[in-house]
């Protein structure tokens, strides 16, 4: 797999949500805005996204550039090959340039294969760099769909901000509700009220570890260990009782190991656990400390997928103990530190979240 750029690799946001959460209306809004005019927009059916009525100029059956200055593709099968053939037409000049792609997804969809796709094509992974997930919860809805489909519930714990929409239709006992809700499943992610539809550019992108403006790493808004140790203290666990919801067992917790590492025993152990426990671990980011390195690698992992690593230039404080924030489904916090003691020999400190 290849190293990672972030800083000239080309940065992709995807935008997901069930159905019914208004995504198109956020898509449609988004393109109006100066921040994204020269992005490409990549949906999954031309035709049921409602852009048509910014259609300036079709290129193609399939391209078109919006009167923004977007391009719009649509994407009927492989993700890839739509990433690979932008590239290229934008490097003969065939296209007008971008700088940035939204991705925009299915209501049903599952964001992992996605990410899966920019993260194992040798070809993608070199030019693009996942910026991050954004993921619209209909406020108005969601406790059905989070109880009802687990689709909706895997949007959430893979996002990195979420954009509880239709709040303008709501009541804010009804809005405060959902955001509880969310919080159990992703204690991690900024949550954002979005009003008619109405949302700013630089509260979708840029929501990744790397941010082109400031040339750095934001740890740790990223890592928001603080956010997920204080909703554990704060008493907001997984209902175990009440198996019927499908975010019912979905919780958050942080691992923290004071020793450095060996690099191979801690692949070791986390890729055993995706390998064996994938479909039960929705995400892992953390930060490593691995013996004999001044500075810490980067780990994110969604299910079965861990990214290629990254190493910081420093430690973003004074702690440099190793972190590891997960989000997982049904699955004890003690099966995740078994691994840990039984590749690596070392045991998660006991107050870690």
């Amino acid at each position: 797999m290849p190293a990672l750029d972030p800083q000239r690799a080309i940065p992709v946001t995807v935008l997901a949500g069930f159905l019914g959460a208004g995504k198109t209306t956020l898509l449609n809004q988004l393109l109006r805005q100066s921040a994204l005019a020269d992005a490409a927009v990549l949906i999954n059916e031309f035709g049921a996204v409602a852009v048509d009525h910014h259609l300036v100029d079709k290129i193609d059956d399939h391209l078109v550039v919006l009167a923004s200055g977007c391009l719009c593709c649509s994407v009927r099968g492989e993700l890839a090959g739509g990433l690979r053939d932008l590239f290229m037409r934008r490097l003969r000049r065939e296209i007008p340039a971008f700088s940035r792609v939204l991705i925009e997804t299915t209501g049903l969809a599952d964001p992992a294969p996605v990410l899966y796709t920019l993260l194992e094509d040798f070809f993608i992974a070199e030019r693009y760099r996942i910026d991050g997930v954004a993921t619209a919860v209909d406020v108005t809805h969601a406790d059905l769909q989070l109880a009802r489909h687990f689709e909706a519930v895997r949007q959430v714990a893979m996002a990195d901000r979420l954009l509880l929409t239709k709040c303008d239709l709501a009541k804010p006992e009804e809005i405060a509700r959902v955001a509880r809700r969310l919080t159990r499943v992703n204690p991690g992610a900024p949550q954002i009220e979005v009003r008619h539809g109405v949302i700013g550019a630089e509260q979708v992108i840029g929501c990744g570890l790397y941010d082109p403006a400031v040339r750095g790493a934001d740890v740790r808004r990223w890592l928001a260990e603080e956010k997920v140790a204080a909703t554990r203290a704060g008493g907001e666990m997984p209902r175990q009782h009440d198996v019927t919801h499908h975010d019912a067992l979905v919780h958050a917790f942080v691992l923290r190991f004071e020793q450095p590492f060996a690099w191979p025993e801690f692949a070791e152990a986390i890729d055993l656990l995706l390998a064996t426990c994938g479909e039960r671990i929705l995400r892992v980011k953390g930060l490593v400390g691995v013996v004999g390195e001044s500075a810490p690698r980067v780990v994110h992992c969604v299910q079965h997928i861990r990214y290629p690593e990254s190493v910081l230039p420093a430690w973003p404080d004074e702690d440099h103990g190793t972190r590891l924030v997960f989000i997982v489904r049904a699955l004890a916090r003690e099966v995740v530190e078994k691994a840990f003691r039984m590749f690596c020999g070392t045991a998660a400190q006991r107050d870690g979240g």
